[in-house]
């Protein structure tokens, strides 16, 4: 009989109190390839197994003092996949059913056959490497899951790099052909002495070099690590420096720009720089949503709103009754490099204000009709503690918050 693959499986302990069984069994395992030692009770053959470390037990289940069924529950707390066979008598089928339901191997009856004993350690063997064999199995799934997932990340960030070289690429593209365009013009006004070709291709050119300009300074602001820095401010305080600020350029663009804001807000912990960005980027958007075509026979309105939202935090609203959105472009604002304005615009604002608003775990959602307006809204929970808090409407429905 060739002896187990499995090291700790060739280490046999055999518990028996009558020295006669210790000594002829003893012979017949280590004739079969066994490393064997031998103890008289249960107690000693504790001490015997933290030393020597066997992956099989053998144990009488009937001794003085700690019995088989005490030692097995000793070794199955101490080493759950160590194999025990129990040695019984005719008359302690009960003890040998009872141990099995405790996680014996198997069970063989005295006097020992050699057969018998054969089979029940082919069986203990059998189920070690089982054992073994699934052990490492596990630990390689793990393994390959962690390769796998690392890979995925890779991949996804590589995809990510992709798509926004290809945004890159297709901004810039598109200004060099507006700087050809322009630089095309100029030549001719050159060749021809016209002055009106001169200033039509200089306005081309320079408006080209401004859109290279702000390109670089919203790739660079989109490529900063967002820091928030919480203090104890008037949310309002954001909104009403934006409209100040773009208040003269709403002026001379014919477009009335209001401030609505909410009795009931008070001071919260809240990142007022940040804000003040997102609420600039959206300004602007909806100032030059008025600008476009469609809408030079109707009143311009841009209206920002700031409203309360209790212990939650601050809603945000920016609303244009200018060109609005077809549902397909609604999809869209968000992603990287889209933009409504044409060759004007980076298609980096919004993608740049909802990545703010994330920072500071809100919600952004645009609400918009083609032909109608849009309401861009900005829901900012106050300071971290409320972090893990999420707003949904079903939360705060519209219906609720005083205007």
């Amino acid at each position: 009989m060739n002896p187990p693959v499995n090291p700790s499986a060739q280490r046999i302990l055999l518990v028996d109190d009558e020295k006669g069984i210790r000594k002829v069994l003893g012979i017949s395992l280590a004739d079969m390839g066994y490393d064997v030692r031998t103890a008289e009770s249960g107690e000693q053959a504790l001490a015997l197994f933290r030393e020597f470390g066997p992956g099989i037990v053998l144990t009488d289940i009937k001794m003085p003092g700690m019995g088989g069924i005490g030692l097995l529950e000793r070794i199955k707390q101490a080493a759950p996949e160590t194999e025990v066979i129990m040695i019984t008598g005719h008359g302690d089928i009960d003890l040998a059913i009872q141990s099995l339901k405790l996680e014996a191997t198997d069970f063989i009856t005295k006097p020992i056959h050699e057969d018998a004993l054969e089979v029940a350690l082919k069986r203990a063997r059998e189920r070690a490497d089982m054992r073994r064999k699934l052990k490492s199995y596990t630990e390689n799934l793990e393994e390959l899951v962690e390769e796998k997932t690392r890979k995925l990340l890779e991949a996804e960030r590589l995809s990510a790099v992709g798509q926004t070289i290809a945004g890159i690429s297709h901004a810039i593209k598109n200004i060099a052909g507006g700087l050809k365009g322009g630089a095309y013009v100029l030549e001719k006004g050159i060749e021809l002495d016209n002055r009106k070709y001169l200033e039509q291709g200089w306005t081309m050119v320079k408006g080209n070099v401004d859109k290279i300009t702000n390109l670089s300074l919203d790739l660079l602001d989109y490529a900063k690590s967002s820091r928030i820095t919480y203090v104890t401010a008037d949310p309002g305080q954001p909104a009403r420096e934006v409209v100040a600020l773009m208040s003269p350029q709403a002026d001379e663009e014919g477009v009335r720009l209001d401030l609505k804001i909410d009795r009931s807000v008070a001071p919260i912990l809240i990142d007022p720089e940040s804000v003040h960005r997102c609420l600039l980027n959206l300004v602007t958007n909806a100032i030059d949503a008025c600008l476009e075509d469609a809408c030079r026979d109707k009143p311009k309105t841009v209206s920002v709103e700031v409203l309360s939202l209790g212990d939650w935090g601050v809603e945000y609203r920016v609303l244009d009754n200018c060109r609005g959105m077809d549902p397909e472009v609604r999809e869209n604002i968000f992603q990287r490099f889209f933009s409504t304005k044409g060759t004007r615009g980076t298609g980096i604002g919004l993608m740049l204000t909802k990545k703010i608003v994330d920072d500071l775990r809100g919600i952004i959602e645009v609400e918009t009709e083609s032909g109608v307006g849009s309401t861009f809204s900005v829901r900012i929970p106050a300071g971290k503690k409320t972090w893990r808090r999420r707003f949904t409407k079903r939360a705060v429905p519209r219906t609720e918050v005083k205007r």
